[in-house]
């Protein structure tokens, strides 16, 4: 199976960030504004989860959630997320199936970090999910300037260049 077929029988769309998306759940339920934190603008979903596929050459921009995002691999090759925290400090996760490897099937991107995902092998795809506690919505998301991420992590500039649009 390859990013064509999945793409196809999972009824996936281009997504902002880069890469193909499909939401295929959001709770029915919603916490109210007044019991979310202050970043929160309105009500949210309890939970949401999308798939989420990357296809070479494509990457997924930099760009930071107010929640937590749970990512979970399903299908392809490795897959490596890039973590800059509000210090600066940068964290390099896998995700795939070779704990030898220092992959994990599972990883966390906490609220508030610009993260970015690349595939590790040319010409491969990763298929994997994404969770989102409280809810995803679009204005949670914030896809990163070049330039003003270069201005406030001039230290990881070739990294941001390659990783934003």
């Amino acid at each position: 199976m390859d990013a064509r077929f999945w793409i196809e029988q999972l009824g996936l769309l281009p997504h902002p960030e880069g890469g193909y998306y499909r939401e295929i759940y959001r709770s029915a339920e919603s916490v109210e504004a007044e019991h979310l934190p202050s970043r929160y603008g309105g009500d949210r979903a309890f939970s949401t989860a999308i798939y989420y596929l990357l296809e070479h050459p494509d990457f997924s921009a930099f760009h930071r959630l107010k929640s937590d995002e749970i990512w979970h691999f399903y299908d392809g090759s490795p897959l490596i997320l890039w973590l800059i925290d509000p210090a600066g400090a940068l964290q390099v996760l896998r995700l795939g199936r070779d704990p030898a490897r220092g992959e994990q099937p599972v990883r966390v991107v906490p609220a508030g970090c610009w993260f970015a995902a690349s595939l590790e092998h040319p010409q491969s795809f990763a298929l994997v999910g994404c969770t989102v506690a409280p809810g995803f919505d679009f204005v949670d998301f914030e896809l990163a300037e070049r330039e003003a991420l270069l201005r406030q992590f001039p230290q990881h500039r070739a990294l941001i260049e390659r990783l934003t649009r």
